[in-house]
C-alpha cells in the first residue's frame, strides 16, 4: 500500500468515525509538545504525563496544544505513561457530550456560547448600536489595515486592471 494511500485512511478514520473510550482508555487534553512525537497531557482529574504519537499518525495527522485525544496506557512506561489511539474534533467531542461520556473536568462553556450570550446582552442593553464590534476576536499575529470605502479609488483600481488585460492581450 502506497503512502498517499496510507494517509487517506489514516485520515478517513480519524474524521469519520465517532469512537467511545472503552474499558482502560481515557480521555486526555494535551498541553503542549515534547518533540520526538511525544507530548504532555493532563486528565480531567489534574494528573500531567507524557503521552507518545503512534507511528499512524506521525506526518498524517498534527495535534497542538488544547486538543482532547483517547490514549491507551502502557503498563511498563515511567515518563511515558500513555499512547494516543485517537484524536477527537469537534463533531466526536459533540457526540460524547451527548452520550453523557465526556469527562467532567472538561466540561467548560464553549468560547461560541459565552460570545452569543455577550452579543445578546449587549443587544439587550444597547438596541440602537448595531455596528459596535468590540467584542469580535482581533488577530494579533496580523497587521490592522484601515480601509476606506471610497469611489474614487474604485474607478483608479477599475482603469488599473482596463491597463493590465491590454497589456496582457498585446495592444
Amino acid at each position: 500500500m502506497s503512502q498517499a494511500t496510507k494517509r487517506k485512511y489514516v485520515i478517513q478514520e480519524v474524521l469519520g468515525d465517532f469512537v467511545t473510550p472503552t474499558g482502560n482508555q481515557q480521555i486526555v487534553k494535551v498541553t503542549r509538545s515534547r518533540g520526538n512525537n511525544l507530548h504532555e497531557a493532563i486528565t480531567a482529574q489534574g494528573e500531567t504525563f507524557l503521552v507518545s504519537m503512534p507511528t499512524k499518525f506521525r506526518k498524517n495527522i498534527w495535534i497542538k496544544r488544547g486538543d482532547y485525544v483517547i490514549v491507551d496506557p502502557i503498563a511498563e512506561g515511567e515518563k511515558v505513561k500513555a499512547e494516543i489511539s485517537f484524536i477527537l474534533y469537534k463533531d466526536q467531542i459533540q457526540n460524547l457530550q451527548k452520550q453523557q461520556l465526556w469527562p467532567e473536568g472538561f466540561m467548560v462553556v464553549q468560547p461560541a456560547q459565552v460570545q452569543t450570550n455577550k452579543r445578546q446582552e449587549k443587544d439587550e442593553e444597547f438596541s440602537d448600536s448595531e455596528d459596535d464590534d468590540s467584542d469580535l476576536f482581533v488577530n494579533t499575529n496580523r497587521r490592522h489595515h484601515q480601509y476606506s470605502e471610497s469611489e474614487e479609488e474604485d474607478d483608479g483600481e477599475e482603469e488599473d486592471e482596463d491597463e493590465e488585460k491590454r497589456t496582457e492581450n498585446g495592444s
